[in-house]
Order: C-alpha cells, then sequence, then structure tokens
C-alpha cells in the first residue's frame, strides 16, 4: 500500500501568527553564512551504573550573533542557550543548580515526569543569587526530546528570552534499537529555534520589544546561529526540533518541498513514522524528524525554511549510500482505561493581549486551582474562546506528565499526534480533549506556552495527590518574589517591573 504523504501545515491558516496585529515578519541579516552551532554535550561530574551527577549553572556570558559589539546573554554551562543534557531512563539522577546570575532564576525540567513543584523547577524553586540548589530524581520515561529553561513567574520571558533554555535528550533501551540516526553533531542535530530583535550596538532589549501576546525579533536563530548552514555527510539526518520561542510559530518545509519522516514528538518516539512536505511548530513543541539527503549529489543545497525565510541552508557533500528503511511500526504506546466515573475537566484558555485568563482567571501562584489522584487516567477538555476570526492558536502544556491527545472537536487529531505530548495547540473555537496521568505526588503548572501568556496569568496549578500520603506545600507568594527581585535590583517593590502582572 502507498505510504500517505502530508503536504499542509493542519492548524487553521486563519490563526496563524502572521495575522496577528504585532506580528513581526523574519528578516535575513546580510551577513556570511555561519557554520550551525552544536552544543556541546554536557559532561556528568560523576557517572556509575546507576546515577548520574552533574552542575547546571546559569551564568551570564556575551554571544558574536551579528559583525560589531557581543551580546550580552545568559545561558547553562554556555553563553547562551546552553550545553545538551542526556539522561538515561532508569537512572538516579542528582544534580546542582548553580545560579552565577544578579537575580533569582529557576530551573524547569519541561517534559520530564519528576515530582513537583521544587524538582519541577516552577515558580515555587528559585534559586537566589549565589546559591546552588540541588535536586535528586529517577528518570522514569520513555526517550524523548526535552527541554530545561527557567520558570520564574512573571519573568519567565525575560529570562528565556536572554537565553536560558536548552535540550535535554532521553535515552533508553528500545530507541536503541530502532534504525535511526543517533550519532549526535554529525546525523543526529539538535535544533533549537528561536528568533530576537537586535538594538544598538547588538544588544537585546526586551522591555522596548515587549508585546502581551508575545514577544518577538526580526532574526531568526537556529541554535543561537545567524544564518547557519550545515554540511551533511551521511544520507540520513534527523533533526531534534524545538520551538524555543517566547511566541513564533514555525512552519516548516524545504524549499524544494522535500519528504521527510517525523518519528518522534515531545513526549518520544510516535507508533508510527508520518511523512510530509510541511510541519507547524507551536511555542514548546519537539518534533524529531528523519530526512534522506540519498537524491543529492555533492555540492547541492537544500534549505530548511519557515514561510518564505530561510533557516539553515543543509550542504550536500560525499556521503556513503544508505539504504535504510524506517519500519512501518516504530513503538508501542500504552493506551490506559480513563479510570471509572471521574468527570471530565474542562478548562477554557481566554482572551488576548493583558486580558488572557485560563478558567476566567488569572494566575495566582499561592492558589492550588485542581486536585488528582496520583495514577487516575482523566479526561481534560481544553477549549480556546478565542474568536475564530481573529483568535490565535494557543499552545496549552502540562507539567509532570505525557498526555495523549484524543480528538480535536470530537473529530480525529493530527496525524502527528498520535504520540505521547505535553503541549498541544489548540485552534480558535476549538475544544481539543486529552488522557491524563500523574505518576508523581506534587503541585504542577498547566498553561499556555506563549510565553507573555503564562505571565500574564493564563497558567493555573493542580495538585496531583496520594491520599494515603497527604502532603502539605510551601508554595512561593506574588510578594516574596517581588521583593526578591527588588532587592537584587536594588529598587522599591512597587518599582519592579512585572510585565502582564
Amino acid at each position: 500500500m502507498a505510504k500517505k504523504v502530508y503536504t499542509d501545515y493542519f492548524f487553521d491558516e486563519p490563526a496563524y501568527n502572521t495575522h496577528d496585529g504585532g506580528y513581526i515578519p523574519l528578516v535575513t541579516p546580510k551577513v556570511e553564512p555561519q557554520p550551525l552551532a552544536i552544543p556541546p554535550l554536557l559532561k556528568p561530574d560523576r557517572q556509575t551504573d546507576t546515577d548520574d551527577y552533574y552542575t547546571v549553572t546559569a551564568q551570564e556570558s556575551e554571544t558574536q550573533f551579528l559583525p560589531g559589539k557581543k551580546t550580552k546573554t545568559w545561558g547553562y554551562n554556555a553563553g547562551f542557550l546552553g550545553q545538551t543534557i542526556v539522561f538515561r531512563n532508569g537512572k538516579q539522577t542528582h544534580i546542582d543548580l548553580e545560579n552565577k546570575l544578579p537575580e533569582l532564576t529557576t530551573f524547569h525540567w519541561h517534559g520530564l515526569n519528576v515530582p513537583g513543584p521544587i524538582t519541577d523547577g516552577g515558580c515555587h524553586a528559585p534559586v537566589y543569587p549565589g546559591e546552588t540548589n540541588h535536586i535528586d530524581f529517577k528518570v522514569h520515561q520513555p526517550a524523548a526530546t526535552t527541554w530545561l529553561h527557567a520558570h520564574p513567574c512573571p519573568s519567565t520571558a525575560t529570562q528565556v528570552w536572554k537565553g536560558l533554555a536548552t535540550m535535554v535528550i532521553i535515552k533508553d533501551d528500545v530507541e536503541d534499537q530502532l534504525p535511526l540516526p543517533r550519532n549526535y553533531g554529525v546525523d543526529d542535530l539538535p535544533l533549537v529555534l528561536q528568533d530576537r530583535e537586535f538594538h544598538d550596538d547588538n544588544q537585546f532589549d526586551y522591555r522596548a520589544d515587549y508585546d502581551p501576546d508575545g514577544v518577538q525579533g526580526h532574526t531568526a536563530l537556529v541554535n543561537g546561529t545567524v544564518n547557519p548552514y550545515f554540511d551533511v555527510t551521511t544520507q540520513r539526518v534527523r533533526l531534534r526540533i524545538l520551538d524555543g520561542s517566547n511566541r513564533r510559530e514555525w512552519r516548516l518545509h524545504f524549499n524544494d518541498d522535500l519528504e521527510f519522516a517525523q518519528v518522534a514528538s515531545d513526549g518520544g518516539i510516535l507508533p508510527a513514522p508520518v511523512y510530509m512536505t510541511k510541519v507547524m511548530m507551536t511555542c514548546a513543541e519537539r518534533d524529531e524528524i528523519v530526512v534522506d539527503f540519498g537524491q543529492y549529489q555533492p555540492g547541492d543545497e537544500v534549505t530548511l525554511m519557515t514561510d518564505d525565510t530561510p533557516l539553515c541552508r543543509f550542504r550536500i557533500k560525499s556521503f556513503v549510500p544508505d539504504d535504510t528503511k524506517l519500519p512501518e511500526h516504530l513503538v508501542d504506546i500504552p493506551d490506559e482505561t480513563p479510570t471509572p466515573d471521574l468527570p471530565v475537566r474542562t478548562i477554557t484558555m481566554d482572551g488576548m493581549d493583558d486580558e488572557v485568563a485560563l478558567d476566567g482567571k488569572k494566575f495566582d501562584m499561592s492558589r492550588i486551582d485542581a486536585r488528582q489522584k496520583v495514577g487516575d487516567v482523566a479526561i481534560w477538555e481544553i477549549r480556546n474562546t478565542n474568536s475564530t476570526e481573529n483568535g490565535m492558536v494557543h499552545p496549552f502544556h502540562v507539567h509532570g506528565t505525557q498526555f495523549r491527545v484524543l480528538a480535536r472537536n470530537d473529530g480525529p487529531v493530527y496525524p502527528n499526534e498520535h504520540g505521547l505530548k505535553d503541549t498541544v495547540g489548540v485552534n480558535p473555537g476549538e475544544t481539543v480533549r486529552i488522557k491524563v496521568k500523574f505518576e508523581l505526588t506534587g503541585v504542577y503548572m498547566y498553561h499556555c506556552h506563549i510565553i507573555e501568556h503564562e505571565d500574564g496569568g493564563m497558567m493555573a496549578q493542580i495538585e496531583s495527590y496520594d491520599p494515603q500520603h497527604p502532603q502539605t506545600y510551601h508554595l512561593m507568594d506574588m510578594d516574596t518574589l517581588r521583593n526578591a527581585f527588588a532587592k537584587e535590583q536594588g529598587i522599591k517593590p512597587e518599582d519592579v517591573w512585572m510585565p502582564g502582572m
């Protein structure tokens, strides 16, 4: 049977961010092409058969993006973004979280099933300047591409814009056996897609660029590289793509409509490859695709595009022919039955601009909005109440779990949504049904991942609880957070700029 090849972006075209009143189109800077930066792998401090030990440092630096002055940036063990962290399923992991920044930050493990709220690293787990916090957890989830980013509500967007985001790769025995490229930096490439605006002397100025519907910039960055190229030395290449932007959607395709296979989404490998020529990613989503360059000759060039803008040029070099084919079936994903008699949890994503809310309410970090028992399999229905005429796609993210997408408006899900997800784009006027299970106890946030929207209050919290072992949590409050920022900045608490709040 001939395979199906999808040639559209799936999402509703009237909701594309290109229609936003504040949309900022990408413009390729007139600079010489640069080799694509491949973040180094973070080396463990120590490693045994059962345990890994790491130090992750948030630090200030300067980065050469454009000719002229370097840009002041933040990163994890790096000048901008960070070194790629690799975890192994089943291993005990111990991490020192070191803050060398001038202000408090948090370390959020986006996509990891870890206890909340402290290990998860949301707003309740601040690490103050000059201090080091320690966390321990066991990795217990399938191979996947996840990521680490700052999450100090309501300054998440500011800190991510400065550079605090990096890829986290989980390995396991099942993925090891699949015929997928996995030579990191050669045929297995991280692609962190972001955009930035450069002001005088090549500096970021988040406050000048602020837009409550999401900050955008004219310049695309791929792994922090402007106008990158990559020399292809193998026929098959795996791209681990992360939409690490504050706001921007990416509508990806190759300049000649080269077909590719998506093999994984947020939470890991898909049940089967999905063949396509186009894919759209909303904020915080991850897609892994396998590209076969076998039809090209040395000297050819193929360009990854978003809409009409080139992102990365793949320059074809000599390579050994490779006739490896992807199997029709990749992995089995358990399809758990919903817990009987549980009511459906309904959630509305409301408003735009300064009026964003979740269930009609602004986020309060000291308020727990919902509770769900550990091990229960619950149905959530997420509705985007924006107008279908001028609303926007809201990417809905849940901390501390990977969910299954069941339906869109009682109809089928997109072809690449049959795997595990932690973020799903919801079109205006649409209801997306998901199946959610928490395996660990904790307080977890769920929110829109347009980062300015979460900072602006489109966020809530759920407690995953064990009735046999009730817990009490010390939750951060706005006054404590504001006072800490004021002390670090040397200003009065009432003068602290907290956009959206």
